[in-house]
């Protein structure tokens, strides 16, 4: 990725012809690390996303609507006060910064106008968003830094805001040619990208790598050998048209979306792709990594329980299935309570080995047979049929038992994978009811939660106007498949991995193959295979699909069905996500 200080200064140009002048409407701060602005202004209405996350700090226009906290954090709480209504009049980057300057006027408690800025700091492990007052102190940020004196800058309300030092190198908007050249001809690094990135501030590694690329043939080409004439005339004109002209440029992964990004054209991967704007780059690359990101952080308490129980049961089938095969040598128990009551006339009491011919051996041999001194012949017998029966028992026993354990062990893997999949608090807050009524959670006690609406199923259309339905846990899957369903409506899910039910709402029609392959294609993806080829998908009238007795949440068996082949189809699920947006809460 390269969020470096030239891309930041052309999302800031887009904004400025999007948003300048435009007034704040709501704030909200969906994560720790994020807020959003929604801006009215003459082109609309817009939405200004900041991130101060250390490892994918970035700012720019969204499309998407995150689900916000029930209660706002105080810092939201903060800026709703001194911004709310505030009008957008200034977008300001210091050189080679990946620094947004955003200046507002305000009006303040006295009803005087004022001017607040707010800054966005987009460096890494030091990512901050300061609120500053017209004096330029700081009025509250994000992340608050006490005053130590191995502390540069303190970040503390009262404080006044300064500003990072000044980067100590060269800007490579004011070198000409010449400057170029004698800069690479000077000691210094091996590699021609080494030597531009430690040479100017502003770029980072990926550009670099380009810039090498383009002016040497070679991302890695070393400035020995070089023709530094040649090179540093296409490193000029490198640069002069992509600093004058940015584009959002992106490299592809498998499904499309952006692997690699950069402000002139990331050609060092293989073919790259130009995005629409800069906002939509920036959307289409982090938008579901945050989601994902934010579930894990939140979820992880779940997860950990779910994970213990799951090693917890995986330990306790291993000792079973060792017990299980000590039990396959039973025979053996009733061959000796065998031979001990053919020789009873043998044994005296208190005798503590016997020694008799084995007459299940051909060769007859003598055998050492284990008595008990406290047991009289016949009981010593008896015992060795008892311990036979017993181990019977335990065979059918220990084999029910690892039944029980496998079906839980894999409901709960299932829970897992749930997990992985869930996009939203409300999602989350099902999986943990779930696991509460079924007894893995312990319910909660003094501690009010507020209540979530029930999630319906994911919707979707196939392109021949049908319904389809995925179910986003186990109790959706149970509810969609056995209540929601008609029994001639089609039933799909991918062939023995843990994943959604999927229904297509037929209507007592027969849907075309067109649409049962998009629904096959949806129950690939919402499924363990997510990211695989080839993945087969069973097809069933839902009539054939039952519930087991007492079986876990999602769990069901069916007989008859067909199976398709497909590949999990990602743009219809990007569409959904998409069109699936949450209301703003207050």
């Amino acid at each position: 990725m390269a969020f470096d200080a030239y891309f930041l200064s052309a999302v800031l140009q887009e904004l400025r012809q999007a948003v300048l002048d435009s007034r704040v409407e709501k704030l909200h701060q969906p994560s720790r690390d994020t807020l959003i602005l929604h801006l009215k202004g003459q082109t609309g209405r817009h939405k200004l996303l900041l991130a101060a996350n250390p490892s994918n700090p970035r700012l720019h226009l969204t499309k998407e609507s995150p689900e916000n906290p029930a209660e706002p954090p105080m810092f939201c709480m903060l800026l709703r006060k001194h911004l709310s209504g505030a009008r957008l009049v200034a977008i300001e980057r210091p050189p080679m910064e990946r620094l947004a300057v955003l200046t507002f006027d305000c009006i303040d408690e006295l009803g005087d106008p004022v001017q607040k800025k707010l800054v966005a700091e987009l460096m890494g492990r030091t990512c901050n968003i300061y609120l500053l007052g017209p004096e330029g102190r700081i009025i509250d940020c994000l992340r608050r830094i006490g005053i130590d004196e191995h502390i540069k800058r303190p970040a503390l309300p009262g404080l006044y805001y300064q500003m990072p030092e000044p980067v100590d190198k060269l800007d490579i908007r004011t070198q000409t040619q010449q400057d170029i050249q004698d800069l690479l001809q000077a000691p210094g690094a091996d590699l021609l990208s080494d030597r531009l990135m430690d040479t100017f501030g502003g770029l980072s590694p990926l550009v670099c790598r380009e810039a090498a690329l383009y002016a040497a043939g070679d991302s890695g080409a070393r400035l020995e050998g070089c023709d530094i004439q040649g090179v540093s005339k296409k490193i000029a004109a490198f640069f002069a048209q992509h600093l004058s002209d940015p584009r959002p440029w992106y490299f592809p992964d498998r499904d499309g979306d952006p692997k690699q990004y950069a402000f002139c054209p990331v050609v060092q991967y293989g073919a790259c792709l130009q995005a629409a704007s800069f906002g939509e780059l920036l959307d289409r690359c982090y938008t579901l990594r945050d989601r994902k990101e934010a579930m894990r952080q939140k979820s992880q308490t779940v997860r950990k329980t779910v994970t213990n129980l799951i090693n917890r049961i995986v330990r306790k089938m291993a000792l079973q299935q060792q017990e299980l095969l000590a039990t396959y040598d039973r025979e053996r128990l009733r061959q000796l309570g065998d031979i001990v009551t053919a020789n009873l006339h043998r044994i005296n009491r208190g005798q503590t080995v016997l020694s008799a011919e084995d007459f299940y051996d051909e060769n007859m041999a003598v055998i050492d047979i284990p008595l008990s001194p406290l047991l009289s012949p016949q009981q010593n017998a008896a015992k060795f049929y008892k311990d036979y029966a017993r181990m019977k028992t335990a065979e059918k026993e220990l084999t029910r038992q690892l039944e029980l354990g496998q079906q839980e062990e894999k409901y709960l893997r299932s829970v897992l994978e749930e997990l992985d999949r869930a996009l939203s608090d409300a999602e989350l807050e099902e999986i943990r009811r779930e696991l509460q009524d079924g007894g893995y959670l312990r319910p909660d006690s003094g501690k009010k939660r507020l209540k979530q609406a029930k999630l319906p199923p994911l919707r979707f259309e196939s392109t021949d106007g049908y319904p389809i339905y995925v179910g986003r846990n186990n109790r959706q899957n149970e509810e969609l498949t056995f209540k929601l369903a008609r029994k001639d409506d089609l039933w799909l899910h991918a062939q023995k991995v843990h994943g959604s039910h999927v229904i297509i709402s037929c209507g007592g029609t027969t849907p075309p193959d067109d649409t049962v392959t998009q629904a096959a294609q949806l129950a690939a993806h919402y499924a363990e295979t997510t990211g695989g080829q080839n993945i087969p998908v069973d097809v069933t009238p839902v009539k054939q699909v039952k519930k087991p007795p007492n079986a876990k949440p999602g769990m069901v068996i069916y007989h008859t069905y067909r199976t398709v082949i497909v590949n999990p189809y990602a743009d219809i699920v990007v569409d959904e996500l998409n069109a699936e947006k949450k209301e703003d809460n207050a």
